[in-house]
């Protein structure tokens, strides 16, 4: 009588666990990711504005103290990170939007883990724009209050540092376009 090797059987259901579990944590990511925030909002909440920022030369600011800089001018606030594929993707229509607004100055707000991976992703990608980090964490009262779900995220914000569109991950977003334009 020929014996069973049953090792193959449990190699086999082990596999087919695995994969239905990545399945599983996939589906739940893609129905959490890149999900529109229900209410979009016009003003950055207070509790925003205190978050610490660092600006290249090292100095520490706030948020608040970096929107009200730019009082007076339309910016796009692009929150990203130098290890973030659909920001690297994302770049060569940052720079398309960048050369047909060359009036609206971008501020990138940086996720990245490290001061360094930071600085090096700027020199890389040669991002043009003012550059801060957040070096407390990438989660923090900031990214909560603006309902931080994804990067690459753009907002649009007025003269008056309210925000004039709220929710988009991809640059060439024609509703970026339509409220740059609406402010002119």
């Amino acid at each position: 009588m020929k014996s069973v090797d049953f090792s193959y059987i449990a190699y086999f259901c082990n596999m087919i666990r695995s994969c239905v579990l990545f399945l599983a944590l996939l589906v739940a990511q893609v129905a959490t990711a890149q999900k529109a925030p229900a209410v979009l909002k016009t003003e950055f909440p207070a509790e925003a504005l205190p978050q610490t920022l660092v600006a290249p030369d090292g100095t520490k600011t706030t948020a608040g103290d970096v929107l009200d800089a730019y009082k007076g001018q339309t910016v796009m606030l692009y929150i990203w990170a130098g290890w973030c594929p659909d920001c690297l993707k994302g770049f060569p229509e940052l720079k398309a939007f960048q050369a047909a607004n060359a009036e609206v100055p971008v501020v990138y707000f940086s996720r990245d883990r490290t001061e360094k991976q930071w600085k090096d992703a700027i020199g890389r990608f040669d991002l043009q724009g003012d550059h801060y980090w957040f070096e407390s964490d990438a989660k923090n009262d900031f990214t909560a209050a603006i309902d931080l779900n994804w990067i690459p995220r753009y907002m649009i914000i007025d003269p008056e540092g309210g925000i004039a569109h709220y929710y988009a991950i991809h640059a060439d977003d024609p509703a970026l376009q339509r409220a740059v334009d609406k402010l002119r």
